[in-house]
């Protein structure tokens, strides 16, 4: 297959698969297809994309996709890494969409299983952390320009909250408990308010996903923790905390919204399995809320206050 049919690909099929959001169906089969036409890195990362979507979708072919999705991925990030010292408010546009592309990427390749989980011998954090992270910092340091720019309809979900409601007696019990726990984690001030912003900001996107307006987008909203989570949590996370790990189980809930994503489908369970087995046996009751949560098909009653 060629460059220019995985381009259809992308164009037809794949940039439907990234949001919830039609405003942004649109700029993912238009907008960031022309702002590739002026940077190679994009195109080569939209190709990988795409790629990796055809092994998806066509399994008797998955190897040919795979190998052409690494290809392509590799002369993207060559190419992103030569430019990436001197962006500006002419390639901050291209920058942002493959930043983004980067962590589809990163969910859908098949070395996922090794690098989005905790690893036995690894003193790293899942890599998904880090390169969502990386992605908001890339794009603080531009927004003015992304805002004002073609993609700016990009950035315009999932960031702020619209409704009353609260959290359901039981998920603010479990978060009491969540925060009790982590309050008895350390006597070091920073460390617990490490925890602290940790548990807070995730119970306001809890808040901010069950309760979303139609205009909101839903893969915004649940990558949004991971961003605004202070860098010693990370380093909690990196020492295998046992509470941090509890509070990443926490997370897994709203990770679980975005298994309908084709990029993302089963990583959940198999992240919460990763958690599960790092902790030891006496900790495991700590993450049985989040388990039975994620196990229910439908559990926005037992999250959200209902409507009125």
């Amino acid at each position: 297959m060629g460059d220019l049919e995985l381009l259809h690909h992308f164009t037809t099929e794949t940039c439907f698969t990234l949001s919830d959001q039609p405003t942004s169906h649109r700029l993912w089969q238009v907008a960031v297809p022309k702002e590739a036409f002026r940077h190679d890195f994009l195109m080569r990362g939209i190709l990988a994309v795409a790629a990796l979507h055809l092994a998806h979708l066509r399994p008797d072919e998955q190897d040919h996709f795979r190998q052409l999705a690494a290809q392509h991925q590799h002369l993207a990030l060559t190419s992103f890494r030569l430019v990436m010292s001197k962006m500006d408010e002419s390639n901050c546009h291209a920058f942002f969409a493959l930043s983004s592309l980067i962590v589809v990427f990163a969910f859908a390749s098949p070395r996922a299983s090794e690098s989005l989980v905790f690893t036995e011998n690894s003193q790293e954090p899942p890599e998904w952390l880090p390169l969502i992270r990386g992605v908001h910092s890339i794009l603080m340091s531009v927004w003015s320009w992304i805002k004002a720019g073609s993609l700016g309809g990009l950035l315009q979900h999932g960031f702020e909250q619209h409704s009353p409601r609260e959290l359901s007696e039981a998920a603010d019990s479990q978060f009491h408990q969540l925060s009790r726990l982590c309050e008895s984690a350390s006597s070091e001030p920073d460390v617990l308010e490490a925890y602290k912003m940790a548990v807070d900001e995730l119970r306001n996107c809890y808040v901010k996903l069950y309760t979303k307006m139609p205009t909101e987008c839903q893969v915004s909203i649940a990558f949004l923790w991971p961003v605004v989570i202070p860098q010693k949590f990370i380093t909690l996370l990196n020492a295998r905390s046992p509470q941090a790990l509890i509070v990443l189980a926490h997370y897994c809930v709203l990770l679980h919204h975005l298994d309908g994503y084709w990029w993302k489908r089963g990583w959940t369970d198999h992240l919460l399995a990763n958690i599960f087995r790092e902790l030891d046996e006496s900790w495991h009751s700590w993450i049985q809320w989040p388990t039975e949560m994620i196990q229910m098909d439908h559990c926005s009653d037992r999250i959200i206050t209902p409507a009125h």
